[in-house]
């Protein structure tokens, strides 16, 4: 059994066109997609060290970037005795 793998411009490609297609004017790319990803996972509540592991980084400093978005500074995750 054989895998064909698609090449990363068709999906570059795929995610402008689907822009395009529901009107957004802002430019957006997969790596778009990956912020939004990362951002996602911390306003889920998970936990900061799980997130660089997920996206591959070597320091959990590059991820912190996106506790920005939470405005919540580096408490970017919630505590389950709080819920």
């Amino acid at each position: 059994m054989r895998r064909h793998h698609i090449h990363e411009n068709a999906l570059q490609r795929a995610v402008k066109e689907a822009a395009v297609q529901v009107g957004l004017t802002k430019q957006v790319s997969c790596h778009v997609l990956r912020h939004s990803f990362a951002t996602h996972l911390l306003e889920g509540g998970y936990d900061i060290r799980t997130v660089p592991e997920l996206l591959g980084h070597a320091d959990v400093s590059t991820t912190m970037i996106y506790t920005h978005v939470l405005n919540r500074g580096g408490r970017g995750v919630r505590s389950p005795l709080d819920a």
